[in-house]
């Protein structure tokens, strides 16, 4: 007697002598895209479970590379009533540190370790409520300041001192640091950020080198830098001694390795964004991974979230509203080796970034990201702004108010647009 129920299949997928007519339409077609859809689900969830299970890996892997100042939260803590308060709400002001420690395996190579460590270069960046600009202030490390009583790293306190600024991170660490800038600029210090000589070549590296110009050739043994004249692209190490080197870059002053320290942030916040860095996670971990791992921060900044919520709004920012300069100042009189705010450009500086107004640089056009360019000008010459006596210009930019409104003040500097060759 013949089967006329169900057909059968044969196992290359074929219909089978048997096969009745209700297996050569709509009932097989199900049965495969059944058996189909189970493997395909099979194969979904072992990837997306192994998937996961990366994901997990990476993110605590990098979580986890963060080091938590909690010596310096605890310490702001103690004088949070003292400590000026934040004025607009969602604006934001880092204190970005440089630490000169010869610490560890990979900081010796640059010199004895005293068993301290100094500021070896402080910057104050502001990040306007809207994410629409930010504005870096670089802060002298010879500049005369009132350093208050800080906690030193054995518990005992110093006394208050009028002193160079890079005094306070010496004395009394990040904390101390911190309390310095407030106290100077009045503004609320949100959070810091401390990166040593290893952490800087690491994060060069991860995005490939960063592109500088120069007008000449540079053969400097104490900075370890040998370099030809035009367009270079830096690696870590050669980026180390270019923002460090005093002898053989510029004229030797501490004013231009400031400003070529700028240069040389606005071109790395360019390649980070001209590579689309932040929007690509290929490119984005290695930059993570170097960032988070040569980082001391703030505890709400010690975690990957904390991270994300600062720089999720600056990938957007404008490289032409990205920009640097250097807090106005002068020759202190006892000692010209040694700095002073210039008033009033310093206080109408604070002034604007604590109320979250417009700041507008205009760079200096006869001088290149070398200092090569033009003649050869004494420590304290030249104060790094742009403009009339008093360390500003006055000219509006087009979206400032008219009318009454007072014009934005203009300070010599530089933004993360401009081409370093040009």
């Amino acid at each position: 007697m013949t089967d006329t129920g169900a057909g059968s299949e044969d196992g290359d997928g074929t219909l089978g002598p048997g096969a009745g007519a209700s297996a050569t339409g709509t009932g097989l077609r199900h049965r495969r895209r059944r058996r189909w859809l189970r493997r395909s689900g099979l194969a979904a969830a072992v990837f997306l479970t192994g998937a996961a299970g990366i994901g997990w890996t990476v993110y605590t892997k990098l979580n986890g590379n963060i080091t938590p100042d909690e010596a310096a939260a605890a310490e702001l803590a103690r004088y949070d009533k003292e400590r000026p308060t934040s004025l607009v709400r969602g604006a934001q002001n880092i204190l970005l540190i440089g630490s000169d420690s010869r610490s560890g395996k990979d900081n010796s190579r640059y010199g004895r370790d005293p068993g301290t460590e100094r500021s070896d270069t402080a910057m104050l960046l502001h990040l306007s409520a809207g994410r629409n600009s930010a504005t870096g202030v670089s802060l002298p490390r010879d500049l005369m300041v009132d350093v208050p009583g800080c906690r030193r790293p054995d518990g005992s306190r110093s006394e208050p001192a009028f002193a160079q600024f890079n005094y306070a991170f010496e004395v009394g660490g990040s904390a101390c640091s911190i309390r310095t800038v407030e106290k100077l600029t009045r503004i609320r210090v949100d959070h810091h950020v401390v990166v040593d000589f290893h952490g800087f070549k690491e994060m060069v590296d991860a995005v490939d080198g960063v592109e500088v110009c120069l007008s000449r050739p540079v053969d400097d043994k104490d900075a370890r830098l040998r370099l030809p004249a035009g367009r270079v692209s830096l690696s870590g190490e050669q980026a180390l001694g270019y923002v460090r080197a005093r002898k053989s870059l510029g004229d030797g002053s501490d004013t231009d390795r400031m400003e070529r320290q700028q240069r040389f942030l606005g071109a790395l916040v360019n390649k980070v964004q001209s590579n689309r860095v932040l929007l690509n996670p290929v490119k984005l971990y290695p930059v993570l991974n170097a960032a988070t791992s040569s980082l001391t921060t703030d505890p709400d900044l010690a975690n990957l979230h904390g991270l994300y919520q600062l720089v999720r709004g600056l990938r957007d920012i404008p490289t032409e509203r990205v920009q640097f300069l250097t807090v106005p100042r002068e020759s202190w009189p006892q000692n010209a080796n040694r700095d002073q705010l210039t008033e009033p450009a310093a206080q109408k500086l604070f002034t604007r970034l604590r109320t979250d107004e417009p700041v507008t640089v205009a760079e200096n056009a006869s001088r290149r990201s070398d200092g090569g360019n033009g003649p050869a000008r004494p420590d304290r010459g030249d104060h790094g702004t742009y403009g009339k006596g008093d360390g500003m210009s006055t000219g509006k930019r087009g979206d400032e108010p008219s009318g009454d409104a007072s014009p934005a003040p203009t300070f010599r500097g530089n933004t993360a647009a401009e081409d370093p060759c040009e």
